[in-house]
């Protein structure tokens, strides 16, 4: 079995920090509301929802104005509990990219799907946070080494592909871009720790970084501008469990 590539006793920690701090989730907010207006135009028949992974109040508010469907949500580790073919609806935002085993956690989410239910979600995209990148490989140079600080991403087609060889019929994965201005490397660090968003990756350094790097890796980001513009890319996925 090989290493996992995601640290998920760190993400746990990382959501709890986040619900402690609050900030602006506009990423996770973002994909919601999207997933939401699918929802009102495909007009499924709805009598069980399954929010599978990170959930908040607001977002059972308003499925359950939209909805009449009982709601339940559920972590990866409670999913193993639930009852097979059980969900008429099944919502997935900011899970499925963070797992160390992409077809076997969409396969449990497809085996919890009713026959013609409805998988629905948004996973961040393999194109996001290109000046990030950039930063840490200048922190990479300043320290001398490279170490692990990126996630590794899925792109749309490979998402479509996945979704189809765990069963499910008539994927389809929508891009959505999003670019945001930061005065600073540290403003948009926040905005991914408000999200749960930072490094979870198992391998990563546990070596602190100094003031060499953090300024190599700021100067890199700004790249000599005042403001920089940050590109996020969010894959919009649905996708059916068989009728029969």
């Amino acid at each position: 079995m090989s290493a996992p590539i995601f640290d998920l006793s760190l993400r746990q920690l990382r959501r709890d920090r986040a619900a402690k701090i609050g900030g602006d989730r506009f990423l996770h907010d973002r994909a919601f509301d999207d997933c939401l207006d699918r929802l009102i135009d495909i007009r499924v028949p709805v009598a069980t929802i399954l929010i599978a992974g990170p959930s908040d109040d607001r977002w059972v508010a308003e499925l359950t104005a939209a909805l009449p469907g009982a709601i339940i949500t559920a972590g990866k580790d409670d999913l193993s509990q639930l009852e097979p073919a059980s969900f008429n609806l099944c919502l997935s935002i900011g899970e499925l990219h963070t797992s160390n085993d992409l077809t076997t956690d969409a396969f449990v989410l497809r085996q919890l799907l009713a026959p013609g239910g409805l998988l629905l979600g948004a996973v961040v995209g393999g194109n996001s946070l290109p000046r990030l990148r950039s930063a840490m490989l200048a922190a990479d140079r300043a320290a001398g080494g490279a170490a692990p600080r990126i996630h590794p991403t899925i792109d749309g087609p490979s998402l479509s592909a996945l979704l189809g060889s765990v069963g499910l019929v008539e994927p389809v994965v929508d891009v959505d871009r999003l670019s945001v201005s930061y005065a600073s490397l540290d403003r948009l660090v926040a905005d991914l720790r408000a999200a749960a968003c930072t490094n979870i990756l198992a391998r990563q350094s546990r070596q602190p970084s100094n003031r060499r790097h953090f300024a190599a890796s700021r100067a890199a980001f700004l790249n000599g501008e005042e403001r920089a513009v940050e590109h996020f890319e969010l894959l919009h996925f649905t996708a059916w469990a068989p009728r029969s």
